[in-house]
């Protein structure tokens, strides 16, 4: 399994987020190839972070692309700052 995780921060309205996410973007990573989980995470302060995990490193190559253009394209205002990008392999998991 592979995860990519993006960390957003100065988020300016967190619920807002939230719920364009849910409404928007759940439904394009359960499109992906290899689509495991997603997840949205308010971490308060204005920090927002999305884990997504898929069974292959093309999965969540891909990911990172869609989530790209979905911020670019509905998020742009509320996600004021480019997200800090971590992926890779999957070394332990219960």
């Amino acid at each position: 399994m592979y995860a990519a995780v993006r960390r957003y921060e100065g988020v300016t309205d967190p619920a807002e987020a939230g719920r364009i996410v849910d409404e928007g973007f759940v439904s394009i990573m359960r499109q992906v190839p290899g689509f495991v989980a997603y997840f949205w995470i308010d971490a308060g302060e204005g920090v927002m972070v999305s884990t997504s995990v898929f069974r292959d490193r093309a999965g969540a190559e891909e990911s990172v692309e869609r989530a790209a253009d979905f911020v670019r394209d509905n998020l742009a205002q509320l996600l004021p700052n480019p997200p800090q990008v971590t992926a890779g392999r999957v070394v332990a998991s219960a």
